[in-house]
């Protein structure tokens, strides 16, 4: 089971890959949206806003947030290492279950595109 430490490095790792992202992957990455996402094992909550390309103001939460973000995923913390790392498929983890994502339509082919 990944900890809490291992999941902010995930996160981190993901707001790199953004930064340093370019053409499609940048465009996708672009709009201002906020952004959670809830690791199941370890009932924790991180929050933050993708802007301009970038991951920022990441912070976590015990639990689930009263006030859900315009883009919110759920999942394991292994998963969610798993995913920034590039071994687990976005859209067959989605289709299976193993990622929950709550978000609008745009969202999730921007999203998609960026995992």
């Amino acid at each position: 089971m990944a900890t809490i430490e291992e999941c902010l490095g995930a996160l981190d790792r993901l707001a790199e890959n953004l930064t340093g992202a370019g053409g499609e992957l940048r465009a996708a990455a672009a709009p201002d949206r906020s952004l959670s996402c809830h690791v199941t094992d370890l009932d924790v909550t991180f929050v933050g806003h993708l802007r301009d390309g970038h991951l920022k103001e990441v912070w976590s939460v015990e639990g689930v947030p009263e006030r859900r973000a315009e883009i919110a995923l759920e999942m394991t913390g292994d998963d969610l290492v798993a995913l920034v790392d590039g071994r687990l498929n976005f859209a067959r983890a989605w289709a299976s279950g193993r990622i929950r994502l709550k978000a609008g339509l745009r969202d999730v082919l921007r999203l998609r595109s960026i995992l």
